[in-house]
């Protein structure tokens, strides 16, 4: 019973907190659909430079790709909010200060960090098109940014989605660090004022596990719908309607009527010791 009557305060405490942990909660997911959003350009950018043949754009990608790859967050987040105002300062340089808007400065700070990441996907399933549809764009002389749109881009966009997904989920789960930047009150940050008047297990253990649990779900989801759309447009799967619906998916007439012939075929045919006789 003290156990009961111990939840039942946490959660009229959580009613009491119930507007702060929503405000939380849409901050969190502004934060992981704008900074998604502009890593998804970042890294589609570097990605296109390190997997060119030139090497003025292969050369400063690289460089960018494993720098922002190889520092910390935290200390990205630090560097853009303390140690890049004193350079302007210093310069005299009229550009807005980061704490004017602490909100925008975290959300570059987080599609820098993983729009990095990011372009390696992009490289990597650029280089995983068949090289013969390389070959076709050149003998059908189209310009790079044809092809790149009709051609090419559209089969690597298949195959980077599932780890622009698993990155994205990161992403979500990583937006928790914005908690230390001044004026940014996203989910975490409000899951710490809630432990106050109940404890951590029941505001970190309990509703941000499930919490982050269910926004993940349903980006997961939503990226693997993109990945089934993206895959039937190019005649590799089945489409959305056809995952979804509870009914099988119906066998095509011509795939069966070309089966029959062979099955028949197969059962009729004699043994080779008959036809020696």
């Amino acid at each position: 019973m003290d156990w009961l009557d111990e939840q039942r305060a946490n959660f009229e405490a959580l009613g009491n907190f119930s507007d702060r942990i929503l405000d939380g909660l849409i901050t969190t997911v502004q934060l992981t659909v704008i900074s998604g959003l502009l890593g998804f350009v970042i890294a589609v950018v570097l990605g296109l430079m390190a997997g060119s043949r030139s090497l003025w754009l292969r050369g400063p990608a690289r460089v960018l790709i494993e720098f922002f790859r190889g520092i910390s967050l935290l200390v990205l987040l630090f560097w853009l909010l303390y140690v890049l105002p004193l350079f302007w300062i210093k310069y005299d340089i009229t550009l807005p200060a980061p704490q004017d808007n602490t909100f925008a400065t975290a959300a570059i700070a987080l599609a820098i960090n993983y729009g990095a990441y990011g372009a390696e996907a992009v490289r990597s399933a650029l280089t995983s098109v068949p090289q013969g549809q390389w070959e076709a764009t050149t003998a059908l002389s189209m310009s790079w940014p044809h092809k790149m749109r009709r051609i090419i881009f559209p089969q690597a966009w298949a195959l980077m989605i599932p780890s622009l997904t698993n990155l994205w989920v990161h992403l979500l789960k990583g937006s928790a660090i914005v908690s230390i930047v001044p004026e940014v009150n996203e989910f975490t940050f409000e899951l710490d004022n809630l432990r106050r008047p109940t404890d951590i297990w029941f505001s970190h253990a309990f509703i941000g596990l499930a919490t982050y649990f269910v926004l993940a779900l349903i980006l997961t989801l939503g990226m693997q719908a993109l990945e089934a759309r993206a895959k039937h447009k190019l005649g590799r799967g089945p489409s959305l309607w056809e995952i979804l619906s509870p009914d099988p998916r119906p066998t095509p007439p011509d795939a069966a009527s070309a089966a029959l012939p062979r099955t028949k075929a197969a059962t009729t045919r004699p043994r080779a010791g008959k036809e020696t006789q």
